[in-house]
């Protein structure tokens, strides 16, 4: 397993790290879902940490795997290390997981944004795009998701419980 690093512009910290144990076991993607409609699972999450810069810093990934509409996986990446052309980078804002559900008139959000309060969490809406935001010590968020409808700009039902935040959004 190695490491390389370098402290580059806007906080990101360019690391080679073995995220390749994270998968192992677990054989290809196409398997995991196979697995999974053998089962009735409906939803499969995997995830891992790695210390880096010498323990000053965490390195966040993971994935989920969800039946969607019509029995189409869906696939969703959350964490904070991004892949780019230079390899994996590290950065210092963590991306939830998201998951929206069309519920006629409305759409339910909901995001694991664990330990931030209620009140360090923003959210902003424009149209058919959500942009949610936290920040609390080392605990940074954001992430942008863009709807499946356009939304009205009022957020109509809002809680937050254990790490969980719950939206509610009027279809416009």
């Amino acid at each position: 397993m190695s490491e390389r690093f370098n402290k580059s512009k806007k906080g990101m910290v360019d690391v080679e790290v073995g995220l390749g144990g994270l998968f192992k076991g677990m054989g290809s993607l196409f398997d995991l879902i196979d697995k999974m409609a053998e089962e009735g699972k409906k939803e499969e999450v995997r995830a891992g940490e790695k210390d880096v810069l010498g323990g000053k810093g965490k390195a966040l990934y993971g994935f989920s795997v969800r039946v969607g509409l019509g029995g189409k996986p869906v696939i969703e990446s959350f964490g904070n290390v991004r892949t780019t052309d230079a390899g994996a980078v590290v950065a210092e804002v963590r991306e939830p997981i998201v998951d929206i559900f069309d519920e006629g008139d409305e759409l339910r959000i909901i995001a694991e944004i664990p330990g931030v309060d209620e009140k360090n969490i923003k959210v902003e809406i424009k149209d058919d795009i959500l942009t949610l935001s936290a920040e609390a010590g080392e605990r940074n968020y954001q992430k942008e998701v863009l709807l499946p409808h356009t939304v009205k700009p009022r957020i109509t039902g809002r809680s937050y419980r254990n790490g969980v935040l719950e939206l509610k959004l009027g279809k416009q």
